[in-house]
């Protein structure tokens, strides 16, 4: 997640999805929040601000708040403050390895992670926000970057680990398709994971593991709503 991306087309889908299958679980939000940078346009999609006839019927509260912070306020922090997600905790730290000296980054970003893990630990539903989502354990280098913007498997079965947990994953080109590549993640998952993919704008996935049945009703209810854009995979 980047402060720029706020209430981008992105953003809306997001909290859409967690603010109808929350119910009243503690929700909890690992940011994953990386400083602003990357190709220019990046967390330009929000020519949909414009079109209130088309997307307010999705969710009118969440449209206006974002609204309102669209252009000038568009902060990870204003979204906390707005209560578009209710009451909620939130692990912010930002996750910036720009400043630590490459040997110390594999050391640095384990720390970083337990924090994020500790903070979280009385939440039974967790969201992580990577800006490129899932990453295999194995070809993961901490030490890298770029691998400040994703999550690698092990992380987010750690963040699951004894209940249910929302992953976010920026779909990539994979050889064969996002439909292939989201079934190739939930191989890798644990059983039972649920993919909604929202192929618009920019192709993107939320893998939900660890649902209960009442995540499963919420999750069909909110993918059947007449003329939604997602879909379940």
């Amino acid at each position: 997640m980047q402060d720029r991306y706020v209430g981008d087309i992105g953003d809306f889908v997001k909290y859409r999805l967690l603010r109808k299958i929350r119910g009243d679980r503690e929700l909890g939000v690992a940011w994953y929040l990386h400083p602003d940078g990357g190709p220019a346009g990046d967390g330009s999609h929000t020519a949909y601000l414009r079109d209130p006839d088309k997307w307010r019927q999705f969710d009118d509260d969440l449209f206006d708040v974002l609204g309102q912070l669209v252009p000038d306020r568009r902060s990870v922090a204003n979204i906390q403050e707005s209560g578009v997600l209710g009451e909620a905790v939130f692990a912010d730290e930002r996750l910036d390895i720009a400043k630590v000296p490459v040997p110390d980054r594999e050391d640095w970003r384990h720390d970083w992670f337990d924090r994020t893990k500790r903070k979280l630990a009385k939440c039974d539903l967790v969201f992580a926000d990577p800006d490129n989502g899932l990453f295999p354990t194995a070809r993961f280098n901490p030490r890298r970057k770029e691998s400040a913007k994703r999550i690698p498997l092990d992380e987010a079965i750690a963040l699951a680990e004894g209940r249910a947990a929302v992953i976010y994953h920026h779909n990539t080109r994979f050889k064969g398709g996002h439909v292939n590549e989201i079934l190739c993640w939930k191989h890798h998952l644990p059983s039972g994971t649920l993919a909604y993919y929202w192929p618009r704008v920019s192709n993107r996935t939320f893998f939900i593991i660890n649902p209960d049945d009442d995540m499963r009703r919420r999750l069909h209810d909110f993918v059947g709503r007449p003329r939604d854009l997602g879909v379940l995979v």
